[in-house]
């Protein structure tokens, strides 16, 4: 990286905020191999002159972790953010979040402290599920404007390739993240909307359609010439165009669709496709697949 930025290119930064445990460090090590600079928990008032110092100093794109550690001047983060982008500067805000038990049983095998321990909230299982809900209760202004990754069922692999997926995807007006699973190992936390698809019909039970996935062109045959999978399909774009433009009027710059099926492999694998490429046209769209990512990360 050079000694000092060049001034054609926007100035790119990430805040990445979220609960304790969700996996910030991974993705501020994701963000570090794909070229920026990171700063680990900062408080809130220095983000304007750490962001002018570093863009300075290392180049074009910061990344920088703020936690609930500064819960003081947590309010002061949104009008910084503005501030920034009224210069010209590329902002994302990247949100982590996991279930509660899935944070308590981290926090029980690394047996770290949560940063919100203190001298009357001593470690322990009770203290840890009121931090935890303290924790959510102060960041809850900052997720509602940030891109959510629910990490609660992602290895740590999977959330690197999700971090640099996100950040390498072309900007404009809205980012759409179309994302499937399965109902059998949770919802994720993470969905703007959500479809249930568990009443289409399902190719896991067609002996030979039933070890390919949603990917594949046996089982994307197959669910195309199924009427209600199509009807399902019109409905899903029909309400999307209908709501999808209103979250850009109210500047919203990311939305998360996810589709559920039983297992995560078919039939809202190949939703997730067929929606992709029909919005792809209009804003910036991204395929995840949470049960399948699992088997390639």
């Amino acid at each position: 990286m050079t000694n000092s930025a060049d001034r054609r290119t926007p100035l790119q930064v990430v805040v990445l905020t979220g609960m304790a445990g969700s996996g910030k460090s991974v993705a501020l090590h994701a963000l570090e191999d794909i070229g920026y600079y990171c700063v680990d928990n900062l408080p809130p008032e220095l983000l304007p002159s750490l962001v002018s110092l570093e863009h300075w100093q290392h180049g074009n794109r910061v990344a920088i972790a703020i936690d609930a550690r500064s819960a003081k001047a947590l309010y002061l983060v949104p009008e910084q953010l503005e501030k920034l982008r009224a210069t010209g500067a590329q902002v994302q805000l990247i949100y982590m979040d996991a279930l509660r038990d899935i944070l308590i049983r981290r926090f029980s095998e690394t047996r770290r402290r949560h940063p919100l321990t203190n001298e009357t909230l001593q470690a322990g299982p009770r203290a840890l599920v009121q931090m935890i809900d303290e924790e959510r209760a102060l960041l809850a202004d900052l997720r509602e404007q940030a891109h959510v990754i629910d990490t609660s069922n992602l290895r740590v692999s999977q959330l690197q390739a999700y971090i640099k997926q996100f950040m390498q995807a072309p900007t404009s007006s809205l980012t759409l993240v179309f994302q499937s699973f399965g109902f059998k190992n949770g919802i994720p936390m993470d969905s703007d909307y959500m479809f249930d698809v568990r009443m289409l019909p399902n190719p896991y039970y067609e002996p030979d359609l039933r070890s390919h996935t949603g990917l594949e062109a046996p089982v994307a045959q197959f669910l195309a010439q199924q009427p209600a999978v199509l009807k399902m399909q019109e409905d899903i774009i029909r309400f999307l165009d209908n709501w999808l433009p209103e979250m850009v009027l109210n500047h919203r710059s990311y939305a998360t669709v996810s589709i559920g099926c039983t297992g995560g492999q078919h039939r809202s694998v190949y939703l997730v496709n067929a929606l992709a490429q029909h919005f792809q046209s209009r804003w910036t769209t991204l395929q995840r697949h949470r049960e399948l990512d699992q088997r390639t990360h």
